[in-house]
């Protein structure tokens, strides 16, 4: 069954938390391989799931996010947040997670394309969205690309102080 896309409420935040720690936690951990030798990782990350934690919560309470929620049998299994940028035409995919047990099975191609159109019917001229550049987050740049997002490189530089 086709999981459906519905406004997120209060109700969903622990199961949209909980599922974002775990895809999330790949991400994290390759994060770590590519920081840890500078010593900026625990610096920038001395709990990971506290502060994902608080940041999911910071977004599904946000009055400037848009969220919802992929719902298959009465479960959450993956959510999208939307900001808009009104002000420059731009509506930003701000987070997106999939429960691990339901990746590569097309939700995370579902919840982009809903995302994309909440982005394109709200007037916005351009979507945008970012992602990392290391192996953690390759399955995220695949979503995004086969979307037909074009990649902007960035070089982003961390020293430990």
């Amino acid at each position: 069954m086709q999981p459906v896309i519905r406004a997120f409420d209060d109700g969903d935040q622990e199961a949209v938390i909980a599922l974002s720690l775990r895809a999330w936690a790949p991400v994290f951990a390759s994060l770590a391989k590519v920081l840890e030798s500078s010593g900026v990782y625990t610096r920038l990350h001395p709990d990971w799931r506290v502060s994902q934690r608080e940041a999911v919560i910071n977004v599904c309470r946000s009055a400037d996010q848009q969220v919802w929620v992929a719902d298959a049998n009465a479960s959450v299994i993956g959510f999208v947040a939307v900001t808009q940028h009104h002000d420059a035409g731009i509506g930003e995919i701000s987070m997106l997670a999939v429960d691990p047990s339901h990746q590569h099975t097309g939700v995370g191609g579902l919840l982009t394309s809903f995302a994309l159109d909440q982005i394109k019917n709200s007037g916005m001229r351009v979507a945008m969205v970012e992602t990392g550049g290391d192996d953690g987050h390759a399955p995220a740049r695949r979503l995004y690309e086969q979307a037909g997002f074009t990649q902007l490189p960035v070089a982003r530089y961390f020293k430990k102080l």
